[in-house]
């Protein structure tokens, strides 16, 4: 009997360990990830829309060299918040080293040099980021959307003006599922600054002043993260009662323009929830949605977050799914955006139809989803005699103006034929 190698032996150890672990301790380790390592078959759709290029929060990707820049800003910001606060840097660092456990666990994974406390008088490398990296984000939401100036006007980054032009390129970084920050160090962040006065809803009403500007917002509660917020506030709705008649599996929907000619009519929701989608008396409610540039990089991340988080649903890239089906070409973009469905900000009907190409990719819908619904309705009012007989005829003499010309003359033909059989039997 051979002597076992030493990383035989360390497998080993850590295979019985993993033993000792019960299902219910796995659960509870896997509920507090909320901030994900995207994988290469998920980035290779579009790397940029998931690699930060003007700023990082948290680890994954701190330290870059195309983000370095940031870093005196973010120290600037984290100066300014303190004096702002009237307090010292000592009861925010406390008040995150509470929950610092908490604060690691909501990564998936953290490289060694992340979890290796700091030395006597030294403070936590992971913590100093937090609270950094969280300092910023605040400040960054806060001169984003609030009046006054807290900064010099020379300011490269803070002062209103320039702050104007650098979010586009700040935003998108913050809705990258690879870098966030746990909500629970701003919530800390600002109960230590205002003395616990702020309410729970107040980093969610910063958020959501930015994406959504002169929207009325209601409570949408506890938030893991930037995107968690943006994600929860696009499906606030109240959710429709699934009809669990017809709900067996999804019937492939038609596409816009074909939709039209089945005599179906669309109209815009009356709300801008993803999850406002219905069908009744031949009228399909769509949600109102803008596209532009930070589009892309907002859904795939939300697609993503949807599929590694533990417990979060599928609706949007259940609606991502559906709308591919209703977005078949340029034509269907133009409709939508007549009606205003599609706001299309992008200019290109085709770059949109490319778009939600590219973001279905690989998606799927739950069996459970209201949509499967919505489109059995859709396609059992399209099948009916009449309305295929009407799309028929569309299809075959309306799109070519030839066909059609040749019907009208055929149709004036008969009418003459007619007109004239009348005259002889009424002559006679």
């Amino acid at each position: 009997m051979t002597p076992q190698e030493p990383c035989e032996t360390n497998w080993i150890v850590q295979v019985n360990e993993s033993l000792k672990c019960t299902p219910t301790d796995e659960q509870r380790y896997w509920k507090k990830r909320s901030i994900y390592r995207v994988p290469a078959c998920v980035t290779d759709l579009s790397r940029k829309s998931f690699q930060p290029q003007a700023v990082s929060f948290g680890p994954y990707h701190h330290g870059e060299i195309h983000l370095r820049t940031m870093e005196d800003h973010k120290h600037r910001a984290l100066i300014q918040f303190l004096r702002r606060s009237g307090k010292p840097l000592n009861p925010f660092l406390e008040s995150l080293r509470e929950v610092a456990r908490d604060l690691e666990e909501s990564y998936d994974t953290l490289d060694l040099e992340w979890m290796e406390g700091g030395s006597d008088g030294e403070v936590d490398r992971f913590l100093k980021l937090m609270i950094t990296d969280g300092c910023f984000m605040l400040e960054i939401l806060r001169m984003a959307t609030q009046a006054g100036d807290n900064y010099e006007p020379s300011d490269q980054i803070f002062y209103t003006h320039r702050m104007l032009s650098i979010m586009p390129y700040i935003w998108p970084d913050m809705l990258m599922l690879e870098n966030q920050l746990p909500m629970l160090v701003l919530d800390r962040l600002v109960a230590v600054e205002s003395d616990g006065k702020e309410d729970d809803e107040y980093v969610n009403r910063l958020i959501l002043n930015y994406c959504s500007p002169g929207k009325h917002t209601v409570r949408i509660g506890k938030c893991l993260h930037v995107l968690d917020v943006v994600r929860k506030s696009i499906l606030l709705h109240e959710k429709p009662k699934l009809d669990k008649v017809g709900c067996e599996g999804l019937l492939l929907v038609r596409s816009a323009t074909e939709l039209h000619e089945h005599g179906i009519r669309l109209k815009k929701s009356k709300t801008s929830s993803l999850t406002d989608i219905s069908f009744a008396d031949g009228v399909l409610s769509l949600p109102e949605i803008v596209v532009e540039e930070a589009t892309e990089s907002m859904f795939l991340n939300l697609i993503a977050f949807e599929r590694f988080h533990v417990g979060t649903g599928n609706e949007v890239t259940s609606y991502i799914y559906f709308m591919d089906y209703i977005i078949s070409n340029e034509c269907d973009v133009a409709l939508l955006h007549t009606l205003g469905i599609v706001l299309n900000v992008l200019g290109s009907d085709k770059e949109t139809t490319e778009l939600f190409r590219l973001l279905a990719k690989y998606t799927t819908i739950e069996p459970n989803s209201s949509l499967i619904a919505v489109c059995n309705k859709v396609n059992e009012y399209c099948n009916k005699p009449w309305n295929k007989w009407r799309a028929n005829l569309i299809q075959t003499y309306f799109r070519n103006p030839w066909a059609l010309l040749s019907l009208i003359a055929a149709i004036f033909v008969f009418a003459l034929a007619i007109i004239q059989t009348i005259y002889s039997v009424l002559s006679h």
